[in-house]
């Protein structure tokens, strides 16, 4: 039988420096802490009259992008490769 490997055949590695992991998560948990508070500041300060369905969804999303992928790189960072 033959190898099922081409000879030229690189594994597969991550675009991003193992050495970044730890940095990333931080930044990017960090980033998604404040994004997250300032959508609680904003349902919590507004009436319900002046609040906007468009940039509460557009903070919850963009809040959950950031949250996402800290945990991700967290997670990478402490050797649970997901």
């Amino acid at each position: 039988m033959r190898d099922s490997q081409a000879p030229s055949a690189k594994p597969i590695t991550s675009p991003v420096p193992e050495s970044l992991y730890p940095t990333l998560s931080v930044l990017l948990l960090a980033v998604g802490l404040i994004v997250t508070a300032s959508f609680f500041i904003y349902a919590a300060t507004s009436s319900r009259k002046s609040r906007s369905l468009a940039k509460e969804l557009i903070t919850g999303a963009v809040a959950s992008v950031f949250l996402g992928f800290g945990s991700l790189f967290l997670l990478l960072s402490t050797g649970v490769y997901v």
